[in-house]
């Protein structure tokens, strides 16, 4: 079997990183076309429910996968997330129900960030993660920077069928580029040790580790504060590109400019920013500020309905990208090595559990507001990026995003509940009775923290003999 190409490293997980969620960025103009054709009544609940579908498998099968690339491996488990995540790309055009049949299936493959950040951990040390999980992280902002404008300018030049072609390569790009270059990450010592030991059911149980939340008040605290803040995220990014074309009137390309703006910003904010933040005010000051800076930016969206409000929105959204980094280094601070796996586990079903809940959530208020995409203008071919609307809106509402305002108003709860998080903790913050069973759900690594998490307490034997952690992120 193919070895891969040098030593494992973060550029392989970087590299294909980018290359997946780039193919996908492409496609940001054709998608909403497709969408819109295909459902041209009652768009926005049935792209909610797609997505929905799509997050509650996720939620679903990260655990399993999970356990399985602790016993077999990484670099096949990288291998199946990216093919079957990219397999819905080239029945866009032939076939749109299929498409959004295989989008919503493909979910329980979908966890792509699980696999990586685990891939990260076997290559770094304790103390180098941190950057590692933030450079990833802005990666696929990056990748999102030109992808959209890229897709919208060849779409309007050259059709649909030559961008969605363009993402296909890229994608099959990427499954070459797990096949002959990315070597495997996890020590052969571990999988050895662990080759032929059976997955228990408790192992694959998505719920297992979200019983636990209710041990320990900080973890209480944080999981609650994780649910009320990434639910409406959630809901955005199922819904959002929709609501600047309808709502707003954003061109295809204003719509991929903004995306590359944002993008930027986004970058800026997760590696700058944040590294100055968490030297200065601390670490729970900054989950503070970053929820402040979401509160700011939902309710912006909510009651917006010029372009510029958007533009401002999109730059105070940039920097609320500070908070689950943050909230991960808290969450990495409150526990001891061995419980990185439990306590991780718990934000992990958490923000699964919303990337099924929030997409579902927003196209039923979109819905039940009756907020519709009723026509989509074609795409122009002289392809001006003017960051005005191509039409204004004919009708002005109080409020046009109810999801979004909606949002805002359980973000104010997370900001409160979050108040009452202590900093530091002097003990581990989960502690079960049952040492065996602690032992057996640490060792599962099913989830890593999320990006730019510092997992600061020494571990008691070398990174060997650790087992990376493993954290679910679907955007």
């Amino acid at each position: 079997m193919w070895k891969g190409i040098g030593r494992p490293s973060v550029s392989h997980a970087v590299v294909v990183i980018f290359l997946e969620f780039f193919a996908w960025g492409l496609l940001t103009t054709p998608m909403l076309t497709v969408l819109h054709e295909t459902f041209p009544q009652h768009t926005f609940l049935m792209n909610g429910l797609i997505q929905g579908v799509k997050g509650l498998l996720s939620f679903m099968s990260a655990p399993l996968i999970g356990a399985l690339s602790d016993v077999w491996g990484r670099r096949s488990f990288l291998l199946v997330t990216v093919f079957f995540t990219c397999a819905p790309i080239p029945l866009m055009r032939l076939s749109p129900w299929w498409y959004f049949a295989a989008i919503s299936m493909s979910g329980a493959f979908s966890v792509t960030f699980s696999v990586i950040f685990a891939y990260v951990a076997d290559v770094t040390e304790e103390h180098e993660r941190s950057t590692a999980y933030g450079l990833v992280s802005a990666t696929f902002a990056a990748s999102l920077v030109t992808s959209p404008a890229i897709g919208a300018y060849l779409s309007a030049c050259y059709g649909d069928n030559l961008v969605v072609l363009v993402a296909t390569l890229v994608a099959l790009a990427d499954i070459c580029f797990i096949l002959l270059a990315v070597p495997e990450s996890l020590p052969e010592k571990m999988r050895l040790n662990t080759w032929g030991a059976p997955i228990s059911w408790e192992q694959a149980d998505p719920f297992q580790s979200m019983r636990k939340v209710g041990k320990d008040p900080t973890v209480l605290l944080i999981c609650i504060t994780v649910f009320l803040s990434y639910l409406p995220e959630a809901g955005q990014y199922s819904s959002f590109f929709l609501y600047l074309r309808q709502v707003i009137n954003f061109s295809s390309a204003t719509i991929a400019v903004f995306i590359g703006v944002v993008g930027i910003l986004s970058i800026i904010a997760q590696t700058l920013i944040l590294t100055v933040l968490m030297r200065t005010i601390g670490n729970k000051n900054t989950v503070l500020l970053g929820l402040g800076f979401q509160i700011l930016q939902l309710a912006w969206y909510g009651f917006g309905s010029e372009p510029w409000m958007m533009w401002a929105a999109g730059a105070v959204a940039a920097m609320s990208s500070i908070t689950f980094p943050a909230v991960s280094a808290l969450v990495s601070h409150s526990a001891d090595p061995d419980k990185q796996g439990l306590v991780q586990g718990m934000i992990t079903g958490i923000r699964g559990l919303c990337n099924g809940l929030g997409p579902a959530l927003y196209g039923l208020i979109f819905y039940m507001f009756n907020v519709e995409l009723n026509t989509i203008d074609p795409i122009q071919g002289e392809y001006p990026i003017d960051p005005m609307p191509l039409n204004p809106p004919t009708e002005k509402s109080l409020i046009p995003g109810p999801p979004f305002l909606l949002g805002s108003c359980t973000v104010v709860v997370a900001f409160l509940v979050a108040l009452f998080i202590p900093e530091h903790t002097e003990t581990p913050v989960v502690a079960c009775a049952d040492s065996k069973e602690t032992s057996m759900l640490a060792g599962v690594h099913i989830n890593t923290p999320l990006p730019g998490s510092d997992e600061d307490t020494p571990a008691p034997t070398s990174d060997e003999d650790f087992e990376p952690l493993l954290q679910d992120s679907v955007v």
